[in-house]
């Protein structure tokens, strides 16, 4: 059974984006645009604050009519998330997404971010659990 351990070790490794809180959202953008991901940790010298995410732009800067230039990313960035630990199950990451409508999780341990697992990682490690799966069927009918 696939956890989080298991996605982490499929991409590659704990790498995620960082910026500090005072920076602005713009910045932020820029730097997921570069990487081309939808969500980026704040974090500052104490450790992890929160995420910023594609969300919290539309909704947070663009509907309220601010301005990316002059908006800091710790006024409009998700704070309250549960995390997310290296053992817990892709059917608990689902539902606890789901529990909290988001796309985006923080993965810690003792306290430590490792890392960000997203909506994204859980479907390919589903679809991959899948072509294992039939596979293993396919090579038990065969013989």
């Amino acid at each position: 059974m696939s956890n989080v351990a298991t996605i982490f070790a499929r991409k590659g490794g704990f790498n995620h984006l960082t910026i500090e809180p005072e920076q602005t959202v713009l910045e932020a953008l820029q730097m997921m645009a570069d990487k081309n991901v939808g969500s980026i940790v704040v974090q500052d010298s104490t450790g992890y604050l929160g995420i910023f995410t594609e969300r919290n732009y539309s909704r947070n800067v663009i509907l309220k009519n601010r301005h990316s230039h002059d908006t800091k990313v710790k006024d409009v960035m998700t704070t309250d998330l549960p995390q997310l630990k290296m053992l817990d199950s892709l059917e608990f990451c689902m539902k606890t997404m789901a529990d909290c409508n988001v796309q985006y999780l923080p993965v810690s341990d003792e306290g430590k971010m490792l890392g960000v697992i997203s909506i994204k990682d859980l479907i390919r490690e589903q679809v991959h659990q899948q072509k294992d799966l039939v596979k293993y069927l396919q090579n038990y009918i065969q013989g």
